[in-house]
């Protein structure tokens, strides 16, 4: 279970995660994390999130974001919100870490995807940040806060979803692990 103070890292690449607000500790209202990511280019591929916007605002370094098919720059200091339906990426490319402060809202239950995102990234589950195929259907069907590849038309990816997840959910896929979080979904 996510909780406040709560640092997740990637022992791969060192990126950390530490929670400043969990869903629980705003009833739901948004998640604020800490992020230092040290790796360098797109951990995780251009995606959409359909109900959850997302605010980050930089402390150190210089955070990228790609939006609208454009590269954008933050540098300490500035903020941007990058709005649910919209296309997007965030990412660093200096040598320097980029730490910044993300804040999605509502909470819903991103807060226990992320915490299961990096428990999957530690034992070796989830590789340059692609979930497996059939896990990725399950996590779009039954996680509360969707997100969809932004390169994939949507109605193919929630057709496949409705249709692989159940079948995946036998095979033992879950959107939310017990393992990794003291809950499974």
């Amino acid at each position: 279970m996510p909780t406040q103070g709560q640092t997740l890292v990637n022992k791969f690449n060192g990126d950390t995660f530490k929670f400043l607000e969990t869903a629980q500790d705003t009833n739901g209202e948004h998640v604020t994390i800490e992020v230092t990511l040290n790796s360098k280019g797109r951990t995780v591929d251009d995606h959409i999130h359909l109900i959850q916007d997302e605010t980050f605002k930089v402390n150190s370094g210089r955070l990228t974001y790609f939006v609208n098919g454009e590269k954008h720059y933050l540098g300490a200091g500035e903020v941007v919100t990058l709005p649910k339906n919209m296309p997007h990426n965030h990412y660093n490319t200096d040598d320097e870490p980029a730490v910044y402060t993300q804040t999605i809202s509502p909470a819903l239950d991103i807060d226990y995807f992320i915490e299961n995102l990096i428990g999957m990234i530690n034992d070796g589950k989830v590789k340059n940040g692609k979930l497996p195929f059939l896990q990725a259907m399950v996590t779009l069907k039954y996680l509360e806060s969707p997100s969809l590849l932004a390169n994939l038309p949507r109605g193919l990816q929630k057709g496949l979803a409705s249709v692989l997840a159940p079948i995946a959910r036998l095979m033992g896929y879950r959107a939310i692990y017990k393992k990794y979080t003291g809950i499974e979904k």
